[in-house]
């Protein structure tokens, strides 16, 4: 069973490192790699392909910058490429991004099944590329691993059982990784000693885009560093240019970005977490954090049913109020709302019998 998969970002890396050992100690399985490019800079890429382990990819396409259309249109040129070299019996893809639709689309022309990793997950926001992209994605895979029973129920409801797709609830491979790599955990330059803060991370569209909503969230970040704890907020290049370009101050303890196992340091003894990032949340619960999210919707509803999250907006106020709240919050995963870490085994065994 050959496969081909496809990552971009630094989300993927990171499931990618878990699922790809999973098939490499699969003798029915084999991998070749296909790295997009999507996240070129060396902390955002490269730095998480050493910590990781993970295998060097066989491609490396280089593609990156531009608008949504054009990145993906010329992904979806280099991958049919790839894919019709490789001929593979399968294409892998994962969560959200142009490289997930990108390879999705590429590999339904040309009629390969298509797997897709974090499948069924919603936010109900057709405004957001990521809402785009995974809905398309699900549309044209054939095999539908979720991470949720949520994410499943959001696949059931919309009919994917009478189009005959698989859809499978093997829990989150993230929850795999962080259980792995919590051992292996680095501090960041400078930041041995530090406890008791504020981990903060901020870089989606819906945010950086909107100097208002941009403003808004670095301000209460501000007042929380002063008033409440010290945040750490490692800077994500895209958000940096933009906070530069409206002159926006940042007042709290700014670090570059980081790689995997410092993110897990950090995530470690942090005390709370405010983020508008999908994964962060996940992590953030994982290492039994309370969360923030500064968001006004959110794929992962079962956080907040759960109360280990709470969705804030961008309102200056709100989020103070809801950090000062959440502050201390004791989170459980009493129920496994991601399956405990047997992801990725599920997933290679399942495409070693497909």
């Amino acid at each position: 069973m050959k496969i081909v998969t496809v990552i971009g970002a630094r989300p993927q890396f990171i499931k990618a490192s878990m699922v790809s050992k999973a098939i490499l100690h699969h003798d029915a399985l084999s991998e070749v790699i296909v790295h997009t490019g999507q996240h070129f800079d060396a902390n955002m890429s490269a730095i998480f392909f050493e910590q990781l382990c993970i295998p060097r990819p066989d491609y490396q396409l280089g593609i990156h910058g531009g608008t949504h259309g054009q990145m993906t249109g010329r992904m979806l040129i280099e991958i049919e490429t790839v894919i019709q070299q490789e001929k593979p019996d399968c294409v892998l893809v994962y969560g959200d991004t142009n490289s997930t639709l990108a390879a999705a689309l590429a590999a339904s022309k040309l009629n390969v099944p298509i797997a897709h990793v974090e499948a069924g997950l919603r936010s109900f926001n057709m405004c957001m590329p990521e809402e785009v992209n995974r809905i398309l994605t699900d549309q044209v895979s054939e095999v539908l691993f979720c991470p949720t029973q949520t994410a499943l129920s959001n696949l059931k409801n919309e009919g994917f059982e009478r189009r005959g797709a698989t859809m499978l609830n093997v829990g989150d491979v993230m929850q795999d990784s962080a259980m792995f790599f919590a051992q292996h955990a680095i501090a960041p330059a400078g930041l041995a000693h530090q406890k008791d803060f504020i981990l903060a991370t901020l870089h989606r569209a819906e945010n950086t885009d909107d100097p208002g909503r941009l403003s808004s969230i670095i301000d209460a970040l501000n007042e929380a560093h002063h008033d409440i704890a010290p945040v750490v907020l490692p800077l994500h290049p895209r958000t940096a240019g933009m906070i530069e370009l409206h002159g926006l101050k940042l007042d709290m303890h700014v670090i570059n970005p980081v790689g995997y196992l410092q993110m897990v340091w950090l995530l470690q003894r942090s005390s709370l977490v405010v983020t508008d990032s999908g994964g962060v949340q996940k992590e953030a619960f994982f290492f039994a954090k309370p969360c923030v999210t500064v968001r006004d919707q959110t794929e992962w509803e079962e956080l907040v049913t759960c109360g280990a999250n709470v969705l804030a907006g961008a309102e200056r106020e709100t989020i103070v109020r809801m950090i000062r709240a959440n502050l201390g919050n004791v989170v459980r995963d009493d129920a496994q709302l991601y399956g405990g870490g047997q992801a990725c085994g599920k997933i290679a065994e399942y495409l070693a019998n497909m």
